[in-house]
């Protein structure tokens, strides 16, 4: 069960990690870091965010679902 975006933690988050499925494999590399850097500048509109406590602080973990690509290409099409 994903984790609801938390102000305390995200305050002290140290590290940042994405998780991509398979599926994205083939996913252009530029691509691919455009939406990591979007989910990562925004938290708390990713589908799937989950905070661990480290020693220093906490790390934010995103897994890019289907609902986050489509949201993040959608949103890029609109600008275009």
């Amino acid at each position: 069960m994903p984790d609801k975006f938390d102000p305390y933690r995200e305050a002290l988050v140290v590290e940042a990690v994405t998780l991509w499925p398979d599926a994205y494999a083939d996913l252009d590399a530029s691509e691919r870091d455009r939406i990591e850097r979007a989910l990562h500048a925004a938290p708390a509109e990713a589908a799937e965010l989950h905070y661990f406590r480290l020693h220093t602080g906490f790390r934010r973990e995103i897994t890019v679902t289907p609902a986050d690509v489509e949201r993040l290409s959608a949103s890029r099409s609109e600008r275009s």
